[in-house]
């Protein structure tokens, strides 16, 4: 029987490194927390190791967070639910999830070829009053270890957005909140495009010159794309936006940072993501962007050179002739 007062048990669908982290800050203040795996010997080998020995090693789980790959049992008498899985593999689960708890999408990225945002994706299944955006400026090991972070939550409304954001009661993990759902979810997910344009600028070896200005043009373009599809001029200058630039194309962490370096030393796009070993979001989210910025009329030329280079139509070195032989404008 649950006590007075005792905090009901939260569900985290995927054990990478983000979901890891984002349990292990739920539990830390002794709240249950379901982590699902994608197999049972994923799961059991966590749960004996008391650690993501694959992503986040020598970083200890709190006693209340526990390592399982039943969803179904997981997700039974649960206060709330985060799915921190890869775009490409949420919307699976997105049906299982019935009831009336929130859900808290940790995810990020554009579907290729319907283009629609991660908002969208649960709006499908779910109704809005449920559904909130957790993003920002955040690298999975910083949040496992306890090291300060500051990130948005956002929802429909701003009451609904701190419902969501209650859950995660570190004092280390600061959170502020947002009803521009479709905002942060773009910046979220743009800006992994940028920070594959800012690696492939350093694996060139092009100067810190060349990677502020591909951070700088890089946020004016998500910008544009943002608002374009609703999203608010001042949400790309928060958290959600340039603050996660600005971490993910410099931070030696960043997967999209470091998959765009490979490809800068010749890798092709399946061996740079073999090399990173985890889901590179912004490679779906390149395609994405292309389309949906010539179906916007939208100018985006530094993320479009980016999906034409992933896709073979552009070598890297005609990308950058192309992109500084620009007629001059202004810049605002």
């Amino acid at each position: 029987m649950e006590k007075p007062g005792q905090k009901r048990a939260v569900a985290v669908l995927g054990a990478g490194s983000w979901g890891t982290a984002l349990a292990m800050v739920m539990a830390r203040s002794g709240r249950e927390v379901r982590l699902c795996a994608r197999d049972e010997a994923t799961a059991a080998s966590m749960e004996s190791a008391r650690e993501n020995v694959r992503y986040l090693p020598g970083v200890r789980f709190p006693d209340s967070l526990h390592v399982s790959a039943d969803i179904h049992s997981a997700l039974q008498g649960i206060e709330a639910c985060v799915v921190a899985l890869p775009c490409s593999a949420a919307e699976a689960y997105l049906p299982m999830l019935d009831g009336d708890y929130p859900v808290i999408a940790a995810c990020k990225g554009l579907h290729p070829q319907s283009l629609i945002r991660t908002d969208e994706m649960l709006l499908q299944h779910l109704p809005s009053e449920r559904i909130a955006i957790l993003s920002g400026p955040s690298f999975a090991e910083e949040v496992a270890r306890g090291q300060p972070t500051a990130i948005t939550m956002a929802a429909q409304k701003l009451a609904q957005a701190s419902t969501a954001a209650a859950f995660f009661d570190d004092t280390n993990f600061r959170i502020y909140l947002s009803d521009d759902v479709i905002g942060v979810a773009m910046g979220g997910a743009l800006k992994n495009v940028v920070a594959i344009a800012a690696g492939i600028a350093a694996g060139l070896g092009l100067g810190h010159n060349s990677v502020a200005a591909v951070v700088t043009r890089g946020l004016a373009e998500m910008a544009r794309l943002s608002e374009a599809c609703g999203g608010r001029a001042e949400t790309s200058m928060g958290l959600s936006g340039l603050g996660d630039l600005v971490l993910t194309c410099t931070g030696s962490l960043s997967r999209n940072r470091r998959f765009g370096m490979a490809i800068a030393r010749g890798e092709s796009v399946a061996e740079a993501c073999d090399g990173i070993g985890q889901v590179v979001e912004g490679v779906r989210t390149a395609e994405a962007v292309d389309h949906l910025a010539n179906k916007l009329g939208i100018d985006v030329p530094l993320m479009q050179s980016v999906h034409e280079v992933l896709s073979g139509r552009l070598k890297i070195i005609d990308a950058v002739a192309t992109l500084m032989s620009r007629p001059e404008r202004p810049e605002f």
